[in-house]
């Protein structure tokens, strides 16, 4: 008899806890894919507002309002699926990301320090962290390509013309909001359908 197989087992149980949390973490983050679509469009629409509207409340009213809603959609989805640890960790970084953001671009504006570039640096470097931390959590390569795309975004924003500036970021919202969120849904959808019994078996 192995004297280290206690050991060896709760070794194993361990590991394989820590490999269920972070697989439900990232089905978590899948569930969750209409966040990232809803705040996409509400980069698009804060863009549009400004752009064309020339106002000085786009992006406030359109980021609060997003917010809002958000909250209220998620309060009523999430109502029955029980709380996880990386769950709980997913928010806190999102939400902390939200907070970061809103503040610094609410001060910026309202001292006019803020430029097309900065802003774009400066979302784009936020929204780049909070998907690597993300994906780095979960083991997703996917979400930190999402994070690679950001920070590109990011960087292009300190270097090139602002039609560029503006053309990086309308991309990196595409992909990294749109895309991925698209991604996640059907990604978790195919995963909810695989749980289902079959209409074979139901007849068994």
């Amino acid at each position: 008899m192995n004297p280290n197989a206690p050991e060896q087992n709760e070794l194993r149980d361990r590991l394989d806890l820590i490999e269920s949390m972070i697989a439900e973490g990232r089905r978590t983050t899948e569930s969750w894919g209409w966040v990232f679509v809803l705040w996409g469009v509400a980069y698009y629409v804060a863009i549009a507002w400004a752009a064309w509207g020339h106002s000085a409340l786009a992006w406030p009213v359109t980021m609060i309002l997003a917010g809002v809603l958000t909250g209220i959609l998620i309060s009523i989805t999430e109502r029955r699926r029980p709380e996880t640890t990386v769950g709980r960790a997913m928010a806190a970084i999102w939400i902390g990301m939200g907070i970061s953001t809103f503040l610094v671009m609410i001060a910026l504006g309202m001292t006019a320090r803020l430029d097309a570039h900065n802003s774009v640096a400066i979302v784009a470097a936020m929204l780049g962290a909070a998907n690597a931390a993300s994906s780095i959590i979960l083991r997703w390569k996917v979400q930190f390509a999402c994070a690679v795309a950001w920070w590109a975004a990011g960087g292009i924003a300190a270097f090139a013309s602002e039609t560029v500036t503006g053309i990086s970021f309308l991309v990196a919202i595409f992909l990294c909001q749109i895309v991925f969120g698209i991604y996640g849904m059907l990604a978790e959808s195919r995963k909810r359908s695989s749980r289902l019994p079959s209409q074979g078996a139901s007849h068994a």
